[in-house]
């Protein structure tokens, strides 16, 4: 609205400034005077004006016909395109000038304009493979998929668009949710431009939802081989797909070649946590207990992780609490100073009832780093040790509103996910989920838990003295543990706090 007003501005000044030049010559003396083959021409300043635009209209009109007559001669003398082009010429910068326009308007998001500049050029230039490109991208911008739709299956009829046809068609197809249509078109993409990275992505994607994890394979070794794909992360995520595999062999109950699977994803990226800890079982299957060990202790020596704990305590299922913790020194001596390390040692300890041990193995850890398994940890430390009940429940009420420490977190769009998967579920990026703490991990107060403070003052006032504090009001509401604050190791299971004598509690909480 403003740049047309804009115009008509421009417009109406133009034309009073023409009138007052017009009228200054008409009143303005003198003028020019040609004399030609002695006759005298006396001409007043707007007819000298005149006379000037007259000029050079002729001479503009006297090279135009220069021109077509030296097109003319070279037609006479055999060239039969002369004429052709010299007609032609004229066309082209009118078709090219249209389809520059309409580039600068699919460029500001003028999508409208851009079509009807593609039309015109095409009228023209006679050349789809341009105007039917900028067309389609134009009826994109406006939301308009049929007709995008339309165009990028004419561009198909071409050698040299049909594969910009397909892509196109493919991003309308990913868009509409038509995942097996757009894998087949990523398919052929890949057939005609093996190179190019977006398809190569594309088509691992849709092939590794689609569990055709041999295919996936086959696409990631070609970005290797053109370069797409630096060495050390193609072994991982081969080794992904090659888990994935595993994982999908196993639910069809075949379990020898799941192991197997396993073991070669184990082998091309040993510090994968699922693949290792899949290899072990693996291993265990076949009675190779070495081998689950070896494989173990190497990712526990680089990410030590509760599933990799839970492993190593299947290799001796039966043994007693003490005979485990006895065990597992070889894998607490990898990496002592690292948080899993403690939790585990603690969780072993709490197993062999040796409650001051637990303590002493979590460290500084209720201080430094709180998180719902840590105090549900400490919440059986206490009442292992006889601590009073109040004590015990501020320990769990802490628990409860604690942050759950690491999970799998997908790193493209921090989605939390219960177990790893090769694909997130909510963004379907491949290969992004983390071991790792989430970003927002604080979780909020429940309606209600205005008198969690005073229960958790139980905590602070039985460190300055042994006598236990007054039972604040509402603490026999009980708080339980919460789910999931702790990773479930073999005997070595937290009782929650109940009713009871202090016998009872110490029976209950020597349970495994």
């Amino acid at each position: 609205m403003l740049w047309s007003l804009i115009k008509i501005v421009v417009f109406v000044a133009l034309i009073a400034a023409l009138t007052l030049g017009a009228g200054y010559l008409l009143e303005s003396e003198g003028g020019l005077m040609i004399t030609v083959a002695g006759m005298e021409y006396s001409l007043g300043p707007l007819q000298s004006v005149i006379a000037a635009i007259v000029v050079v209209g002729l001479v503009w009109l006297f090279l135009k016909l220069v021109s077509l007559t030296v097109a003319l001669l070279r037609f006479i003398n055999g060239d039969e395109t002369a004429l052709t082009r010299y007609f032609d010429r004229n066309r082209e910068r009118k078709g090219y000038e249209a389809l520059y326009q309409g580039l600068m308007a699919l460029a500001s998001g003028e999508g409208r304009l851009a079509i009807a500049k593609a039309q015109k050029a095409e009228k023209y230039l006679h050349k789809p493979e341009l105007t039917e490109l900028v067309t389609a991208q134009a009826a994109e911008m406006m939301g308009d998929h049929k007709k995008a739709e339309e165009v990028y299956k004419k561009l198909l009829k071409r050698d040299e668009t049909r594969f910009v046809g397909i892509r196109g068609l493919m991003k309308q197809k990913l868009d509409a949710g038509d995942t097996d249509t757009a894998l087949q078109l990523a398919e052929r993409a890949f057939v005609i431009k093996p190179r190019h990275g977006e398809v190569q992505d594309t088509l691992l994607r849709l092939q590794a939802e689609g569990r055709d994890f041999k295919g996936a394979r086959k696409t990631l070794a070609a970005k290797l081989k053109h370069g797409n794909l630096p060495r050390d992360i193609y072994r991982r995520r081969d080794a992904v797909l090659a888990l994935s595999e595993a994982i999908a062999i196993k639910n069809e109950s075949d379990s020898a070649k799941a192991a197997e699977a396993a073991i070669e994803a184990n082998r091309t990226s040993p510090d994968l946590i699922p693949a290792a800890a899949m290899a072990a079982r693996g291993f265990i299957e076949q009675g190779r207990k070495r081998n689950a060990v070896r494989v173990l202790k190497k990712a526990w020596e680089t990410h030590p992780h509760p599933d990799l704990a839970a492993a190593f305590a299947e290799i001796e299922p039966n043994e007693t609490p003490a005979e485990r913790l006895k065990r597992f020194l070889q894998l607490t001596r990898i990496n002592p100073g690292h948080r899993e390390t403690k939790l585990l040692n603690a969780e072993l300890h709490l197993a062999a009832e040796d409650f001051p041990g637990a303590r002493r193995a979590l460290g500084d850890l209720p201080e430094s780093d709180p998180d719902a398994r840590v105090l549900a940890i400490m919440a059986a430390v206490e009442k292992g040790e006889g601590a009073p009940e109040q004590v015990v429940r501020g320990w769990l009420a802490k628990a409860l509103t604690a942050p759950r420490g690491p999970q799998w977190v997908c790193d493209n769009c921090n989605t939390i996910h219960a177990e790893w998967q090769p694909i997130c579920s909510n963004c379907s990026a491949f290969d992004t989920l983390d071991w790792r703490k989430p970003p927002q991990s604080e979780v909020v107060l429940p309606a209600g838990a205005d008198m969690l403070p005073l229960i958790v003052g139980a905590i602070e006032d039985q460190s300055k003295g042994n006598d236990a504090p007054a039972e604040a009001p509402g603490a026999d509401a009980g708080a339980e543990t919460p789910e999931d604050t702790r990773r479930d190791v073999p005997d070595a299971e937290i009782v929650p706090p109940e009713d009871g004598t202090a016998e009872d509690d110490k029976a209950r909480q020597a349970q495994t």
